[in-house]
């Protein structure tokens, strides 16, 4: 039997929404620069259970001047059987963000609706893969660049 995941709980641990030059902010002519920020984090728990957080912040801009700036941290509480211990990282930071993503996603979407923008800002869709490797990689880089210490 290959892996096993459930989802104990989904949780909104911090949410944000800035609207700074509101109302004027709310008739921009053109399509605002978007600048969007992830991070994926995870952790085991003593009851064998596992933590996961999305953290989104998006910004959008138009003329270097800031339009909205949303920021979540979306969590879930996972029990997870079936993945080898070598498998555990990837698992979590891939596929357990792949799972809370739409839920993210829907939250900044009603956020900026909520913000009086019409239409609501949409994610696209996120290669939590493609990030997850490319984090690992970058690391590894910098962990080559390190001097040896001395003994």
């Amino acid at each position: 039997m290959g892996p096993q995941m459930r989802v104990l709980v989904q949780y909104v641990r911090d949410l944000s929404f800035e609207n700074p030059r509101a109302p004027d902010s709310l008739r921009v002519d053109g399509k605002p620069a978007i600048d969007l920020a992830v991070e994926m984090n995870a952790r085991g728990r003593r009851d064998d259970l596992y933590e996961v957080e999305l953290k989104l912040s998006v910004g959008a801009s138009i003329e270097q001047q800031a339009v909205f700036q949303i920021e979540l941290v979306y969590g879930g509480v996972f029990q997870i059987a079936g993945v080898a211990e070598a498998d555990m990282e990837p698992f979590l930071l891939i596929e357990c963000p792949r799972y809370l993503f739409p839920y993210a996603r829907e939250i900044i979407s009603r956020a900026s609706s909520d913000g009086g923008f019409y239409p609501p800002f949409q994610l696209d869709p996120l290669d939590f893969a493609g990030i997850y490797h490319a984090r690992k990689a970058q690391a590894a880089q910098l962990n080559q660049a390190e001097p040896a210490g001395e003994a």
